[in-house]
């Protein structure tokens, strides 16, 4: 077994141990939501081990291995940013000596994940049935992408799959209706990891008190589908989710809106409330524009939305991105740049070494460079 690098998240006073100090997790997943879910764990202070295949291992060893790791013969920065804090070992579940180890661990566990398609567990003869006749009080989370019942039980599929069987792809679409491919995992994160975790917790609060353990089936597609929350009230008040550009959250009022500046960046404007567009409007100096505001009766997606949204985006479209982060962030008017993943990194928000240059006084400076990269 090896050891990997604690993970990082921010830290509690040392006086008080982790909350989930001393609660042991068997981790078999591979890919993204399974061992992200197990990740939270363990920055909870759970004590995680990772169980692997012999031979290749979990698949995200290599995927997006650079080539210096693949020079190094070390996993990529996939593998070691979602395992962080984890033990491991590996285990041939193929052989009876392997199941007799995991069934030894499970014995021992308080939790168990995996992710493997419903029912190879169970083949395997360490399903929860199993598994739960010798640790009576063990937590298993079973992840997949619909589910161990229903009609496509029996269906592979990965994060874009789920998120076009829950409306929620459709919904992630520019302005002519085309939908864009995300960069970010919704369905394996909030539908997949999110929802373990959180089911997982609830179930081991009825262990702590005296109930016995449970069988936690997350589906992700089923999980992402009752997340799609804005989509679903539009079915309710209008039979239909909104048009790409006509809602009141993607793009059908001048309040809550993107707008393209100068130098070919991005901003948004999330001034969703009334008190928010009046500051935003005074720091325009077009307090004419307070009163055009969905609040007043402005039609959502109507005429007067739209010829607002283009007066504004005139008017963002005169100046650099960083002249309107100087002017509007310290308003507090639900203003902010749109930062590359790069740029957040080095922002005070996420960086403890920018924001002790930034309490320092050093962003004040003339150049100030905290987003802009």
């Amino acid at each position: 077994m090896s050891s990997a690098t604690s993970s990082g998240a921010s830290s509690s006073p040392s006086s008080v141990p982790p909350a989930l100090q001393g609660l042991r997790v068997l981790d078999l997943t591979r890919l993204l939501p399974g061992p992200v879910a197990a990740l939270r764990l363990a920055e909870l202070g759970a004590d995680v081990l990772k169980i692997e295949a012999p031979g290749a291992g979990d698949p995200t060893r290599a995927m997006m291995q650079s080539s210096s790791d693949r020079v190094a013969g070390r996993p990529g920065a996939f593998y070691r940013l979602v395992n962080r804090g984890k033990r491991e070992t590996r285990l041939d579940l193929k052989s009876e000596a392997g199941r007799n180890v995991l069934r030894a661990l499970a014995a021992e566990a308080d939790v168990l994940i995996e992710s493997f398609r419903p029912g190879v567990m169970e083949r395997l003869g360490v399903g929860y049935e199993t598994l739960c006749a010798a640790n009576p009080r063990l937590v298993y989370c079973a992840i997949s992408g619909y589910g161990t019942s229903g009609p496509f039980v029996d269906h592979p599929g990965h994060d874009l799959n789920y998120i076009g069987y829950a409306g929620v792809l459709d919904q992630l679409a520019s302005r002519d209706g085309t939908p864009i491919l995300p960069n970010f995992q919704i369905a394996d994160l909030l539908g997949g990891a999110l929802s373990a975790v959180t089911q997982i917790l609830a179930a081991l609060w009825h262990v702590s008190r005296g109930g016995a353990g449970r069988f936690i089936d997350v589906s992700m597609a089923h999980v992402t589908h009752a997340h799609n929350i804005v989509a679903q009230v539009g079915l309710v008040n209008d039979g239909a989710a909104p048009a790409a550009g006509g809602g009141l959250l993607n793009g059908g009022v001048p309040c809550y809106n993107l707008y393209r500046t100068l130098d070919n960046r991005w901003l948004a404007v999330g001034a969703l409330e009334l008190k928010f567009w009046e500051t935003l409007c005074m720091a325009l100096d077009r307090p004419e524009w307070a009163t055009r505001h969905w609040s007043f009766g402005q039609a959502i997606g109507g005429p007067d939305a739209a010829a607002l949204t283009q007066e504004l985006a005139d008017m963002i479209g005169k100046r650099a991105l960083e002249e309107w982060v100087r002017l509007l962030e310290p308003l507090g008017c639900c203003v902010s740049p749109v930062l590359t993943p790069a740029e957040a990194a080095r922002h005070p928000l996420f960086d403890p070494q920018a924001l002790a240059a930034a309490s320092g006084g050093e962003n004040e400076a003339e150049g100030d460079d905290r987003f802009i990269g």
